[in-house]
């Protein structure tokens, strides 16, 4: 009911249209912007809504046949905007910012979104509601709130800004060309925009928006009477062309390779207002900055990498599935795709087909990809949702077809859901398995629930998708409760939670089992005055033994005929304490912190024992110019064992990344990582101390575990010049080198190097 009277009661403005053009410099002395509708009265959404806005910010809003065009200005006192000269997306997240989001279907659900920073530095990208990020201790606050968009698709539009005695003035100018949006004549869409401030780390809304709702994107207010809008021809041809030298030593000296042109092109047709094709041969997949080494505390679990490349960015949102059986980057190096996206009468669909190299096949063969999903709006802000892949490699395939919903009710309640079927052939083999999931939301004001059930069976495969835990049941709930201070107090909001997840293997669940694992987690987050956030998380847990981990290892033991081996048994469970703690900062002197730290008892996975366990992420920002960042990250896991103190597994990863932004479209990068890699030779730690025997993957034959470790040194510099997205030119150089101790720095040894080009242009026919 709640929900409804908000969207009953949501502003609304009917922008001008106006036969004219201006030029986009950030000053509003246009006389054209002395016509255009005025959009004021924001108020706070977070850390606390409802409460007025502490500071002005009036928004001026016009179209003309083929654009829509803001200006916004924002108060601000002498001295406390934040803006920098910095990359696309990301990198205006430490900054005041200026948020544009554009439900362009006015169907509550999905909105374009453009962002801007006091110096017109852009980021975009799209949120669909429903698609929720899978967050953990380590974030916070988790009810409440509003999504935040996927930042990885690239739009082309214009944004100049500066700052001024009074705060800022942005100018934004988005073609009509780089919109998806309904074939009607006469148009509403819904909208919002978001100011955020980086020094206090107060989000101010013109639409007024409520924490206690299902839906952030519903509470947009409206822009009606959009009316002939032209958005032309939208025919874009890409063509890139890329080249790379690799070196590497041989037994007569270091050696490069490659250096040939490799010539690729996109295709972008926007076949009406509301579809797209994209094609592409030859693609190019070079990826500018590398992935950034992660640390896994759980080895059940898989390591999850955020798609990068052009292509499949583009429309990527049309693909997205709570159950993630769509995940791109299992099509490793194609050499033809083409997709089809779009909504027509409340149904949005993406249809994509791929032929990858047969460098990504293990049976000489070139997969072949199809994926299709669709999802249908149903009633005010409940969903149906259908998708089917499959992977056929030769005679082998996989194929996979999922349905998925979310129905809203009563203001504050959603009911999520999703269930999948695969199928595979392998070698003439077939199996055959499901995967659910079931979740219930109370997202309330002071009050929330969570619990969810879901389930994967040991004979699950997503071919083009990512299962984070294979063979697993799981059932969770957690309530929480939330305190807002009194305007001024130091502590603007508290969020505390408890959660309960058990744990089953998927056949052990269906034979009615007691569950393996017992997880308690408490957790309270605190949102303090200025844009500090502290939250901490103790974890009183136990695990059961996970057979499926053990099966390539074997215990040794002595006996009057000799040494002995034998397989695993089934070994008694280790229960576990932590404590978390994570510190957030706002930026001061131009440093900024966000990191937590982790400590206590955890299952020493590699030998089933009992262990101490340290991980922790430390990462550090500093901006001593508008142009000069650094960025620094620390990841660090590590398991002692009980019995005698001595290491048995290590990661150390820092990474550190120096950027100088030349100008908005020029910047200089560069990029080192060191990862620092031990395991101790395994033995059976918690009973005889014996060696721990591996099976060779060669031969098959069980050896005993060596001691393994590996450090080195990855340094990757770039230069960039993109003034548009898909117009640029990359020249980088990567060199990994091997170091003969942690850390140690005195005898680093280039082990690989390699320079790299790229010039791409897009053409706008």
């Amino acid at each position: 009911m709640l929900l409804l009277l908000l969207q009953l009661v949501a502003p609304q403005v009917s922008p001008p249209r106006l036969e004219a053009g201006v030029v986009v410099d950030g000053v509003l002395d246009d006389p054209v912007w002395s016509r255009a509708a005025r959009l004021t009265g924001f108020t706070q959404f977070s850390p606390v809504d409802g409460r007025p806005a502490v500071q002005a910010t009036e928004v001026l809003i016009w179209y003309s046949p083929t654009a829509l065009h803001f200006g916004i200005r924002a108060a601000a006192e002498p001295g406390t905007v934040r803006a920098h000269l910095t990359d696309r997306d990301k990198g205006i997240i430490p900054d005041d910012y200026i948020e544009i989001q554009l439900g362009t279907f006015n169907d509550g659900r999905s909105a374009f979104v453009f962002a801007v920073n006091p110096l017109g530095v852009q980021a975009d990208g799209a949120l669909v509601e429903g698609n929720q990020i899978r967050r953990g201790p380590t974030e916070g606050d988790r009810t409440g709130g509003r999504e935040p968009a996927d930042l990885s698709p690239d739009y082309t539009f214009e944004s100049r800004g500066r700052l001024t005695e009074t705060g800022y003035e942005v100018e934004v100018r988005i073609p009509f060309r780089s919109l998806r949006y309904q074939r009607a004549e006469t148009q509403d869409w819904t909208l919002q925009v978001i100011r955020k401030s980086a020094q206090s780390g107060r989000e101010d809304t013109w639409a007024p928006a409520r924490r206690d709702a299902t839906s952030f994107l519903a509470q947009h207010g409206k822009l009606i009477g959009l009316t002939g809008l032209r958005r032309g021809l939208v025919l874009e041809m890409n063509p890139v062309v890329t080249s790379s030298v690799e070196g590497g030593p041989t037994p007569t000296g270091w050696r490069y390779g490659g250096g040939r042109p490799d010539v690729g092109g996109n295709v972008r047709w926007g076949m009406s207002t509301n579809l797209t094709l994209n094609g592409t041969v030859n693609p190019d997949f070079s990826q500018v900055e590398s992935d950034a080494g992660q640390v896994n505390p759980n080895p059940r679990m898989a390591v999850f990498f955020a798609e990068k490349r052009p292509f499949f960015l583009d429309g990527l949102e049309y693909f997205t599935t709570p159950s993630q059986v769509i995940y791109t980057r299992r099509i490793a190096a194609p050499n033809e795709a083409v997709k089809v996206t779009g909504k027509i009468s409340g149904t949005s669909f993406g249809l994509l087909s791929a032929i990858d190299g047969a460098e990504a096949s293990t049976t000489g063969h070139r997969p072949v990809y199809n994926v299709i999903r669709v999802l249908k709006d149903v009633g005010g802000q409940s969903r149906l949702g259908f998708a089917y892949t499959d992977r056929i490699e030769g005679g082998d395939y996989n194929r996979v077809a999922e349905a998925d919903g979310r129905v809203v009710f009563g203001g504050l309640n959603s009911l999520s859901f999703h269930g999948a079927l695969s199928r595979t052939r392998i070698d003439g083999e077939r199996r055959t398995g499901p995967l659910w999931y079931l979740n219930f939301l109370r997202n309330g004001r002071r009050f929330g629930v969570n619990a969810t059930f879901q389930a994967a069976s040991e004979r699950f495969q997503a071919g083009s998708g990512f299962v984070s835990q294979p063979d697993m049941a799981q059932v969770s709930v957690g309530p929480s409760i939330t305190r807002y201070g009194k305007h001024g107090a130091f502590v603007e909001r508290f969020n505390g939670s408890v959660s309960a997840t058990f744990s089953w293997a998927y056949g052990k669940f269906l034979a009615g089992e007691a569950p393996r694992d017992r997880q308690y987690w408490f957790t309270g987050a605190w949102t303090l005055r200025g844009g500090y956030s502290v939250s901490g998380t103790f974890f009183l847990e136990r695990f059961g033994f996970d057979e499926r981990l053990f099966t390539d290892k074997r215990v040794t033991h002595a006996t009057a005929l000799g040494v002995d081996t034998t397989a695993f048994g089934i070994k008694p469970g280790i229960p576990t304490k932590a404590v978390m703690v994570r510190l957030k900062t706002p930026e001061i002197g131009g440093f900024a912190f966000d990191g937590f730290v982790a400590y206590g008892r955890d299952p020493n996975y590699l030998e089933w024992s009992k262990s101490e366990i340290a991980f922790a992420r430390f990462g550090i920002s500093y901006r001593p110019t508008e142009k000069l960042r650094f960025e620094s990250g620390v990841p660090v896991l590590i398991h002692w064992r009980r019995t005698d103190g001595s290491r048995v597994d290590g990661a150390v990863l820092p990474r550190l990344k120096i950027e100088y932004q030349v100008s908005r479209a020029v910047f200089l990068r560069l990029v080192g990582e060191y990862r620092s890699l031990y395991q101790d030779e395994l033995r059976d730690d918690a009973r005889s101390g014996d060696p721990i025997l591996v099976r060779d993957p060669a031969d098959g034959v069980f050896k005993p575990s060596p001691r393994l470790e590996s450090n080195g040194l990855r340094v990757d510099g770039l230069f960039s010049f993109q003034p548009t997205p898909g117009t640029v030119f990359f020249a980088g150089y990567g060199s990994s080198m091997v170091d003969d101790g942690a850390f140690r720095f005195r005898s680093l040894v280039r082990a690989q190097d390699g320079f790299f080009t790229k010039l791409s242009y897009l053409f706008h026919l």
